[in-house]
């Protein structure tokens, strides 16, 4: 089947209350992941291949995945693009204070090891 013509999977997001607090923090230990979440901190909303990391494009594709089944981001397809956001209203409700704690200790931490 040409490539123009397969189906892609449906993207799985958990629902808030389905966020487990390890599967967050484990989405949060790599520093690529952090890359992701601190851009998309600053801003809205990134189509995929915009994010200021030195990966290629299939271990993209794999940090997405965690952050995504983790409930750290939301991903939705629009034509041959996929964008992302950031869960943090979501995030907050369900865990109070946690991105933002984690966000600013690694904001913290690359300050001091420059």
């Amino acid at each position: 089947m040409p490539r123009s013509q397969r189906r892609r999977t449906a993207l799985l997001h958990p629902e808030p209350d389905e966020f487990d607090v390890l599967d967050v923090l484990h989405a949060l230990s790599d520093p690529t992941r952090m890359t992701i979440v601190r851009t998309l901190h600053a801003s809205p909303e990134r189509a995929c291949g915009t994010f200021p990391v030195d990966v290629a494009p299939s271990t993209l594709t794999h940090h997405f995945r965690v952050l995504r089944e983790a409930g750290v981001i939301r991903q939705r397809e629009d034509g041959t693009r996929r964008w992302t956001t950031l869960r943090e209203g979501d995030l907050q409700g369900r865990f109070p204070g946690l991105l933002e704690a984690v966000l600013s200790a690694y904001e913290e931490q690359s300050g001091r090891s420059r």
